[in-house]
């Protein structure tokens, strides 16, 4: 296992730079780069992407060099070779990958463009967030999914099997904004009542609390956002559980377990349980990184949460090209290292499995 261990370590760096080259050559054919931010600004634009809905010459476009930026009409060529140089646009694309790809390798992700902060800085600000919807959520998830869909398994069929079947299809079916949307309206105050806050992770007065008062708040304020993230996940491992169950069920070892004379306990989590599991641990990484990352924009604006969720889409939106290529290599590499520790969950729950004999 250690070698196998090894060898996964070792594929994370050509992982990582072959996810970064993809992006990194995608961004050179899209439009509106950081220049093309601060121009728009300094003409009262707005947004880069109001210059480009003009086209043509009513859109300000001025060859400065080799480039063209929309709305650079009446700024002089010496701030734009300015301003290539303080973003770095007088090198070659080349020169700039690897150039950020040695310093990412050091751990150094370099500064924001737009908010004068180091991009490290920056997530560690919003971490808090994220890890508050993605922990919780993927707790939460696996503590009622997993006790659920094996009692719908050892009950299929029955009216308990096929009621939570209709709630769990229902929840699955509804939109996660929309669900939150109607959360607010119902429990923040909206048009019935006035339970939970409407903003934030914390009380502004937080820091005044006492630590039973801290916790206290800290769950009131995350109840609606981590049910409404929850809301997807929860259906799909209940039915993923009872289905992995039921294949197990009809298997030989079990009914020789039974014939042995092996309570039905026994029987379900001592032999039933390791192997069912299999299939729920090998979705637990994407649902994690899932609801860490991708799934929290959404929940994260509704709620106005400050979280990696929106900072990668705020990002996106300004071109701010460090925060934006940061953020994907710290995602990454979070994304590949959960895969190795699903690995180990493997081993941990049926410790059969070999993945260096099966590699072999």
């Amino acid at each position: 296992m250690g070698a196998y261990i090894l060898r996964r370590l070792l594929l994370i760096v050509p992982t990582l730079i072959g996810i970064m080259v993809i992006n990194f050559a995608l961004v050179q054919f899209v439009p509106g780069g950081p220049i093309e931010q601060v121009i728009a600004q300094m003409q009262g634009q707005g947004d880069v992407f109001e210059g480009f809905a003009g086209g043509g010459d009513d859109a300000g476009s001025q060859p400065i060099g080799d480039e063209q930026y929309a709305g650079a009409r009446g700024l002089p060529p010496e701030f734009i070779e300015q301003l290539e140089k303080e973003f770095g646009f007088d090198k070659p694309p080349l020169e700039r990958f690897l150039n950020m790809m040695w310093n990412y390798m050091r751990l150094d992700f370099g500064e924001s463009y737009f908010r004068s902060i180091s991009v490290t800085d920056l997530v560690l600000e919003k971490m808090p967030v994220s890890i508050t919807l993605g922990l919780w959520s993927t707790l939460i998830a696996y503590v009622i999914s997993i006790p659920l869909g094996i009692r719908k398994a050892v009950n299929d069929g029955s009216r308990f099997d096929t009621w939570t079947s209709g709630v769990i299809i229902m929840a699955y079916a509804i939109p996660g904004f929309l669900f939150a949307i109607l959360l607010l309206v119902l429990f923040a105050g909206g048009s019935y009542w006035q339970i939970f806050p409407l903003r934030g992770l914390t009380s502004d007065n937080f820091q005044d609390l006492s630590w039973p008062a801290k916790i206290a708040d800290y769950f009131w304020h995350i109840t609606l956002p981590v049910v409404a993230s929850t809301i997807s996940a929860f259906a799909t491992l209940t039915l993923l559980t009872k289905n992995s169950f039921l294949d197990e069920i009809k298997k030989h070892y079990v009914m020789t377990a039974r014939a042995k004379g092996l309570s039905e306990g026994r029987v379900l989590y001592g032999h039933v349980f390791r192997n069912a599991m299999l299939i729920v641990i090998a979705g637990f990484p994407a649902v994690f990184v899932g609801g860490f990352f991708g799934g929290s924009l959404i929940i994260e604006t509704i709620f106005s949460l400050d979280g990696l969720g929106r900072l990668g889409f705020e990002a996106a939106v300004a071109r701010d090209y460090p925060v934006m290529f940061g953020t994907l290599f710290i995602y990454g590499l979070i994304g590949l290292v959960v895969g190795i520790l699903s690995d180990l969950m493997y081993v941990i729950v049926d410790p059969r499995i070999d993945f260096e004999r099966r590699e072999g």
